[in-house]
């Protein structure tokens, strides 16, 4: 009986290295293709999801959950939008809401890394206030401001906000203060200046 039990135990060990070689080159392959099959190509805009809220609304049977996303998108050079949309999940809801801020992008003046002139909105609750700052100083503002400023070129500004803490509503009164800023071309001084310049040109 002995003899007969030692083939029983001796035949799984000597089948057990041949299988192991076979399969490790098999899975390393896999994983090859898959990452050849995706290449990753540089998006034109950079999206960033503020935040995530589940909402519901009562009807007659109960509540109906849902999500609502805030989105903003950015081209990390002066196009930036802000948009917010509900969705069944929350791949639903991000997808509208980037369409969404897609849509309603605005081009904002960069001058040497940061905004031309101080600017200040109140939108609805919400009040923010810009600055411009110095090179080295930073982008100095709180959460919602500093993720929209995030996805622009402005690498230096001073802000504040103030009243309201609804994130949609500050982030909605960024993109106005950054809405009603004014190249410098554009000021009422501008066109003096310039005048002055050309005056001088013709003289000389």
């Amino acid at each position: 009986m002995a003899e007969e039990a030692k083939p029983a135990t001796t035949t799984p060990q000597a089948k057990a290295p041949a299988d192991k070689p076979a399969s490790r080159p098999a899975r390393g392959g896999r994983r090859d293709d898959r990452r050849n099959q995706a290449p990753q190509e540089p998006k034109q805009f950079e999206e960033v999801v503020i935040n995530i809220d589940r909402v519901a609304r009562v009807v007659k049977g109960g509540r109906r959950f849902r999500f609502k996303a805030l989105v903003v998108v950015g081209d990390r050079k002066t196009k930036v939008g802000v948009g917010v949309s509900k969705g069944a999940d929350v791949q639903a809801a991000i997808s509208k809401a980037t369409d969404v801020a897609k849509k309603n992008m605005i081009t904002i003046p960069v001058v040497n890394g940061t905004i031309p002139h101080d600017a200040e909105v109140k939108l609805s609750g919400a009040r923010v206030l810009i600055k411009p700052a110095a090179p080295g100083t930073g982008i100095i503002a709180g959460g919602v401001v500093r993720q929209v400023i995030g996805v622009t070129s402005i690498n230096n500004m001073l802000s504040k906000s103030l009243g309201s803490t609804n994130k949609v509503n500050i982030a909605y009164a960024t993109i106005e203060a950054l809405r009603s800023l004014v190249p410098r071309e554009q000021w009422n001084n501008a066109d003096k200046k310039s005048a002055k310049k050309e005056a001088k040109k013709e003289d000389k």
